[in-house]
C-alpha cells in the first residue's frame, strides 16, 4: 500500500512540474516598419531591441515594410499591431476596412510610433478620416526645426504603460510633431512633453503638447507615442520601460 502510495505521489509531483515549466503561448506581432530616410536609425534599433524583448517573453515579431498585404486574413493571425513609424496612408482600402475592424473589435492590440499619426494630404493620398478620429481628431501641422531634447512629464501614473517609469524624464533627440488641434478631449493623455524644457529652445509650440495618449473609445488596447525619431531614444531606460509595458499591455498580459 505505501509503495503505491509513494508511486502516486511520485506522479503527482511530475505532472504538477511539468505544469509549471510550461511555457506560455508566443505572443504574436505584426510590425509594420518605414525603411530607409530620416527614421531609418530609429526603426534599426527598435527591431534590436524587439528581438532581445521578444527572447525574453516569448513575442515573436514579423516586419512588413510596406501596407498593402494587409488584410483580415493576415491581422488574424497576429496579437498585436506595432506601428513603427509607418504612416496612415498607402493603405489598400481592404486593408484599412481590416484595420478598423481589428481596433473596433478589439480584435488585436496596437502601439504606434511618431509618423502613424501624420495625418493629411500627402504624395498624393487623402486623409485618412477614421485614422485621424482614433488619433484624437487631428491633423498634422509641422515640427520643431530641429531634433531637441525634451523633458516628458506622466500624466497617468496608475496606467499599465507607465508601470515603474519615472514621472518626468529627458527624451533626446527628438523630433516633437505639432497637430492643427490638442487631441486631449478625445483620448486618454498619459503623457505630455514640457515645450520650455527643449535643448536647443523653439519657438514652434502647442502650449499643452500631448506626448503619449490612448483612445478609450475603441475596444482595442492602444497607445500612441509622439516621440520615434532618432535611435538615442534606446539610451533612455524610461523610454524602454515604457515600451516594454506597452506591448505586454497590448498583447493583454
Amino acid at each position: 500500500m505505501k509503495k503505491l502510495q509513494s508511486i502516486i505521489f511520485l506522479l503527482l509531483v511530475l505532472n504538477i512540474s511539468c505544469f509549471a515549466v510550461s511555457p506560455k503561448k508566443a505572443v504574436n506581432v505584426l510590425v509594420l516598419t518605414e525603411r530607409g530616410g530620416w527614421h531609418e536609425e530609429f526603426v534599426v534599433a527598435a527591431l534590436e531591441w524587439l528581438d532581445e524583448f521578444g527572447a525574453e517573453n516569448n513575442f515573436k515579431f514579423t516586419e512588413l515594410n510596406h501596407a498593402k498585404d494587409i488584410d483580415a486574413a493576415m491581422l488574424k493571425k497576429y496579437d498585436v499591431f506595432l506601428q513603427l513609424n509607418y504612416p496612415p496612408y498607402t493603405w489598400s482600402k481592404e486593408g484599412e476596412d481590416a484595420f478598423i475592424e481589428c481596433i473596433e473589435k478589439g480584435k488585436i492590440g496596437w502601439v504606434g510610433f511618431h509618423h502613424a499619426s501624420l495625418l493629411g494630404e500627402f504624395d498624393g493620398y487623402p486623409m485618412w478620416n477614421w485614422f485621424s478620429d482614433f488619433m484624437g481628431g487631428i491633423r498634422f501641422k509641422g515640427y520643431i526645426a530641429e531634433t531637441a531634447s525634451g523633458t516628458v512629464n506622466v500624466e497617468d501614473k496608475t496606467h499599465p504603460v507607465m508601470k515603474d517609469v519615472n514621472p518626468s524624464f529627458v527624451l533626446p533627440d527628438d523630433e516633437w510633431y505639432t497637430f492643427d488641434k490638442n487631441p486631449r478631449q478625445n483620448v486618454h493623455v498619459l503623457a505630455t512633453v514640457d515645450e520650455s524644457t527643449y535643448k536647443p529652445a523653439s519657438d514652434v509650440k502647442m502650449g499643452d503638447h500631448p506626448a503619449i495618449w490612448t483612445n478609450g473609445k475603441v475596444k482595442a488596447r492602444n497607445v500612441y507615442f509622439l516621440m520615434g525619431h532618432a535611435k538615442t531614444l534606446f539610451d533612455s531606460d524610461d523610454f524602454k520601460k515604457m515600451l516594454s509595458n506597452s506591448l505586454l499591455w497590448a498583447a493583454g498580459e
